[in-house]
């Protein structure tokens, strides 16, 4: 995301544009700053319409990420995680806008819902999957709390970071290409091929290029929410296509694109509140610990990173990255978190899409709430989130990953001792298909890098620490697989 010259921090009683506000516009000018921060009303609605819009996306990737068995070979009902979906989003969203009084708009989390579908829920059930959710989000709230947050934060090199948002861009869009079998696994041959046979063939997978492209061709010309219009193309294209060839769900696979009888429903809250806090012993206490903490991992880095960028956009933002009621932020980030697995919705994280608000002329909590509505609204229509075939929704996990990879613009590659371990990070997530994997590869890199420098007191304590625990998981044990 282009970022804007950075002005000075605006406190919650100065005005953002260097006016003065009304004397007395109202509670809601009022309770949320509206004309302090050089924003109207018009404009935060209109901000948090088009947020929405950047992000509804969501409501088809999550169900899509999520449609896997667990190890009792048990799945979660699609039109369910729909509504756990859109009811986490506006519940956090709506915290976010009214609590935290800022432009940042929530919900599931690509990165976290992809670890809970490849590396989490193959060793457990899904009620157990969740309950680590709530887990990791309660250890990031108390992070918060007790300020240790901020300090991991700046413990980690700011290249790792920097790598660690573009593994999980690079694994994230890994996943896309693989639910939209473009690419295949095989056991002759090349780990991945072109196609599940070597070959691109079906219409499924035209449809998922054809979505691809015009998502890509739409970016390209700066239109806003060319992610849902691209899905919204391919979904036409896959209506056609379903009744002139007359394809069926042995094509299509789980979601066959076809109009629904009404596109209003009662929400399927069936897996609301299946969360299992027992059972974890049989897993090991190692396997637990990083289980959790790549949620963490996962959940972590990109929150604070996201909220800065986004209010140093709406220049809400100091250089040093201090803004108003960042602490809420972050808390409420946290909450997303145990919201997200109390609902089965995953955990929820702040969306970089906030950002598209924020170019509208969003400044105020007010914008949040009312992309939380919507949000809570879509309740009621979950029918029309299904008429989209996962072939065509895989392709915005695609583009996603592609634009979190721009972060490699901030790595200083004639650097070795950054330019190795950003390599191996990146590289390795989607590879072996594991976050953790990709960050303990970077993180140990680093620190061997270091020490061959004769600089072994610059990674700090911490980063030693982390060190030290990934070695030992690589050596014992066997998460990540």
């Amino acid at each position: 995301m282009a970022q804007s010259k950075v002005e000075p921090m605006i406190s919650a009683e100065e005005p953002g544009d260097g006016t003065r506000p009304p004397a007395d516009s109202g509670w809601l000018d009022r309770y949320f700053h509206i004309s302090k921060r050089g924003s109207t009303v018009g404009r935060e609605v209109r901000g948090g319409v088009t947020t929405f819009m950047a992000m509804a996306y969501i409501l088809l990737l999550n169900p899509l990420l999520l449609s896997v068995e667990d190890v009792n070979g048990n799945t979660l009902p699609a039109s369910a995680v729909v509504t756990a979906t859109a009811f986490a989003a506006g519940l956090t969203t709506l915290l976010m806008g009214i609590i935290g009084k800022v432009p940042l708009a929530l919900a599931a989390g690509l990165s976290v819902s992809g670890v809970l579908a490849t590396q989490v829920v193959p060793s457990m059930t899904w009620g157990q999957a969740m309950g680590m959710c709530v887990i990791y989000g309660v250890i990031i709230m108390l992070l918060v709390i007790t300020g240790l947050r901020e300090k991991i934060m700046n413990a980690i090199p700011m290249g790792l970071k920097h790598a660690i948002t573009m593994g999980i861009g690079a694994f994230v869009a890994m996943i896309g290409l693989e639910k939209a079998g473009f690419v295949g696994r095989s056991e002759v041959g090349p780990p991945v091929t072109l196609g599940v046979d070597g070959q691109l063939t079906g219409w499924p997978v035209f449809a998922f290029c054809i979505t691809l492209l015009a998502i890509f061709m739409l970016l390209a010309r700066n239109i806003p929410g060319a992610i849902l219009i691209g899905i919204g193309i391919g979904t036409v294209f896959s209506l056609v296509v379903t009744q002139v060839k007359g394809l069926n769900q042995e094509h299509w696979g789980l979601a066959t694109p076809q109009i629904p009888t009404s596109p209003v429903s009662t929400p399927d809250f069936s897996i609301f509140g299946n969360v299992e806090f027992g059972g974890y012993a049989a897993l090991g206490a190692t396997t637990v610990t990083m289980i959790v903490f790549t949620l963490v991992l996962a959940g972590f880095f990109d929150a604070m990173a996201t909220i800065i960028a986004v209010g140093q956009e709406a220049k809400l933002a100091d250089a040093k990255g201090r803004m108003p009621g960042l602490n809420k932020a972050l808390l409420i980030d946290g909450a997303g978190g145990a919201i997200g697995g109390v609902s089965s919705a995953s955990g929820q994280t702040v969306f970089i899409e906030s950002a598209s608000g924020v170019g509208e002329g969003a400044r105020t909590g007010l914008s949040a709430t009312v992309t939380g509505l919507i949000f809570t609204a879509m309740l009621l229509f979950t029918p029309l989130a299904q008429i989209v075939p996962g072939q065509v929704a895989a392709a915005a996990l695609v583009v996603i990953g592609a634009m979190m990879m721009q972060n490699a613009r901030h790595v200083d590659w004639k650097d070795r001792a950054v330019a190795i371990p950003v390599f191996l990070t990146v590289v390795l997530m989607p590879f072996t298909f594991s976050i953790v994997n990709g960050v303990a590869a970077g993180v140990i890199a680093y620190s061997a890098i270091k020490l061959a420098q004769g600089k072994w007191r610059e990674p700090g304590l911490f980063m030693w620490l982390l060190t030290a625990m990934f070695v030992f998981n690589f050596a014992f044990n066997d998460v990540g697989h």
